[in-house]
This record gives C-alpha cells, structure tokens and sequence, in this order.
C-alpha cells in the first residue's frame, strides 16, 4: 500500500503531489494493475489533507488512464508504468552514486541540482 507524504513548503500543490507519487509507484513497479490505493479518509487520516485533494488527484489518474473508481469498492491500478523496476541494476547503480555523494559532502538540494541539470542535458525535449 502506497503511503503518501505530502511536503507543504514545496510549492508544488497537494494533489500534484499524490498524483508524482502514485506515478512514482506505477514506475517502480510498488503499484501493479489490479493494487488498491488506499482510500480517501485513508489518506485524509495520514496526511490532514482535505477528502476533495485526495479526490481530485484520484480523479487526475483516472483521467489519464492509471486508475479506476469502482462504485463502492475503492480505487484500483489500472495499467502500470513500471519501465525501472525497484530492483533494476541501474537504481543499484543510482543508489551507489548517491552514498558517494553525501560522502563527498554533498546535500539533498546539492545532488537534486546537479541530477535536474544532468537529466536536463540528456532528456532536453522530451515530455516528461
């Protein structure tokens, strides 16, 4: 089950933030067609947020194709989005780059810039 964790100072409104999250998930292949996500009150209780965030988000996936809304049952992964499994060589190899990183000194925003600027050279154009 999927624990959201929502970052008030981020700038980055609520509901987007569920939605990264559960797209995150669907990437990792920690969400899999078929996976319940927890409910509304579920996240509501988790997180203090408002019943209609989680709503929105919910219905912002469902919109484009990751889930579906059974009437009284919950809502539920419809397709995932698992191209870099949890377990791939290269999240190893990612993991390994970021224990050298903080050895070297540096901090989360340090290596969140320099990854943004090394994804951005590669990934220029691209829809994200």
């Amino acid at each position: 089950m999927i624990e959201y964790r929502i970052d008030r100072r981020s700038g980055v409104a609520t509901y987007v933030q569920i939605v990264q999250q559960t797209k995150q998930a669907l990437r990792l292949g920690l969400l899999e067609p078929g996976d319940k996500l927890p409910t509304a009150r579920e996240v509501v209780e988790a997180t203090a947020i408002n019943p209609n965030t989680v709503l929105k988000a919910y219905r912002e996936l469902e919109r484009e194709g990751l889930v579906e809304a059974r009437r009284g049952l919950g809502t539920f992964v419809r397709r995932g989005l698992n191209t870099a499994p949890a377990d791939s060589p290269l999240r190893a190899e990612l993991d390994a780059w970021a224990v050298r990183a903080r050895a070297a000194g540096l901090d989360r925003d340090d290596v969140d810039a320099l990854f943004t600027s090394v994804l951005d050279t590669h990934f220029k154009g691209d829809p994200s």
